[in-house]
């Protein structure tokens, strides 16, 4: 049973002041109506807002802290402290008792595409439902992490940030790059010179970040960062046919995918090819061997962080539990029903099949993940809403709570790798990322205890920049349309 969104009151601007707006040429008609349907969804909106009797995990890695009131004035996190201290300090705020619930960091999806492939091949823009879904599953920042419609891209992230639509705070990327064999949708580079047009254009259209894809060689990846960096904008890549170790020398800046897109621990690798099958031998794989932990060391070394995308993987590992329910809800009803039939088929499926990741091989890469971490390395996290469809945005986001805290992360941990570990990859860790005062009030508050329930589904009201989003409504206004809008 869907619980009822908590109730609130929401300081709104009124229809008279859309229509003095328009009045004065601020906004057109389209853009009124616009502005006054998003207003819908907006639940907590006030110059000064107190959350008092929560309890706190502020994405530092700290222990959490209940029986805590957060001040937000002016879009920024202003106060912390315990209710009886900061009592005297919210005169004339909006105050919500939110006793029961807890408050985490707005989360940083760091490989989040605004398009989601699912069912039956299908592939579409989500620039309306996934902006939608993210922002109400918690995500309030995301990197798109290679794009099939740049321009789509920039355009929704300037729609977003000029406030004419609902959505996470967003950092595009370009084109994919990849080698011949490449998909249709990617840029399938000829050599190195190409690598370098195509970046250089791309930045200079204004995406800070690019991606490059399983097929690329070592030749064309370091045309493609050395490009990038003297445009001041950063690569990242979901490898394959170039090792860890090699891209990092080359000079990369975060690596996707954990072990599943490493091929470099695969007997006989051979330079720029992509050895089919290569995750299948790892299930024995030592994470203390000297080879693993060279691969750290250079990573740490070269402050290369490493994303997580476990939610994509383990929606294709045979015995795995069933898929959530609410994923299917969201979808359009035809997408749902190719997508139900697909994980029945692999989860479902016999270990001696071929279908699926292997459970062994799957479990090794939660291992190498928490290695990672272990020996020092930053972690951050990411949904990837592709493969068969079962991941979308934002519940794929959620997901990932649940699989880090199954790789041996604490509570505390998983947020921080979820919110302050990506903000720090994107270089906005000093405005948000953690709940600290001073920072923008970036802020999820959740019903319950992620601790005790071990999980962070239940998003209430998610505050970006400090205007708090009715994270229920959201959702229904996109319950049934994702995959296709």
């Amino acid at each position: 049973m869907r619980k009822e969104p908590l109730m609130m009151t929401a300081r709104r601007r009124s229809l008279p002041a859309l229509v003095a707006a328009l009045a004065v040429g601020g906004m057109s008609s389209t853009e009124a109506q616009s502005q006054e349907a998003m207003e819908d969804f907006i639940a907590v909106q006030a110059p000064t807002v107190a959350l008092t009797n929560v309890k706190v995990i502020d994405g530092t890695g700290g222990p959490p802290r209940e029986g805590q009131t957060i001040v937000i004035r002016d879009g920024r996190i202003a106060d912390i402290g315990p209710a009886g201290e900061v009592a005297d300090r919210i005169r004339n705020a909006q105050v919500l008792d939110l006793e029961g619930h807890t408050v985490i960091p707005g989360l940083i999806g760091l490989h989040n595409h605004s398009y989601y492939t699912g069912g039956n091949g299908r592939a579409a823009q989500l620039s309306f439902s996934g902006s939608r879904l993210y922002l109400a599953s918690g995500v309030t920042t995301i990197r798109t992490t290679g794009a099939r419609a740049p321009y789509e891209e920039i355009n929704l992230k300037r729609a977003i940030d000029e406030g004419r639509t609902i959505g996470p705070n967003m950092f595009t990327t370009g084109p994919y790059l990849t080698g011949q064999e490449g998909s249709q949708s990617m840029a399938q580079l000829e050599g190195p010179e190409q690598a370098r047009r195509l970046v250089r254009y791309w930045a200079e259209e204004g995406v800070p970040w690019f991606k490059a894809y399983t097929w690329i060689s070592r030749e064309e990846l370091g045309a493609a960062i050395d490009e990038a960096h003297r445009h001041g904008v950063k690569v990242t890549a979901h490898l394959c046919s170039v090792g860890y170790r090699e891209a990092v020398a080359l000079g990369i800046d975060n690596l996707e995918h954990g072990l599943l897109a490493n091929s470099e621990y695969f007997p006989g690798k051979e330079p720029d090819d992509c050895p089919s099958g290569f995750r299948n031998g790892y299930a024995d794989l030592d994470v203390d061997s000297e080879e693993v932990q060279e691969t750290f060391r250079m990573m740490i070394e070269n402050d290369v962080a490493m994303t997580s995308t476990l939610a994509v993987y383990e929606i294709s590992v045979p015995g795995r539990g069933p898929i959530d329910e609410r994923v299917y809800d969201i979808l359009a009803p035809e997408i749902a029903a190719e997508v139900r039939e697909i994980a029945d088929l692999r989860r479902n499926a016999t270990l001696d099949s071929g279908i699926g990741i292997h459970p062994d091989v799957y479990r090794k890469a939660l291992e190498y993940e928490y290695a990672f971490v272990q020996a020092g390395g930053t972690l951050a996290a990411g949904v990837d809403p592709t493969g068969y469809g079962a991941a979308p945005p934002g519940y794929g986001d959620q997901k990932n709570y649940e699989l880090l805290l199954e790789a041996g992360f604490t509570p505390a941990e998983v947020v921080r790798i979820m919110s302050a570990n990506g903000a720090r990859v994107l270089g906005i860790d000093d405005e948000t990322g953690t709940i600290e005062v001073g920072k923008v009030a970036d802020l999820v508050v959740l019903e319950g205890d992620p601790e005790a329930d071990g999980h962070i589904r239940e998003t209430r009201i998610v505050f970006k920049g400090g205007v708090g989003w009715d994270a229920p409504k959201l959702i229904e206004s996109v319950r049934g349309i994702v995959g296709i809008r």
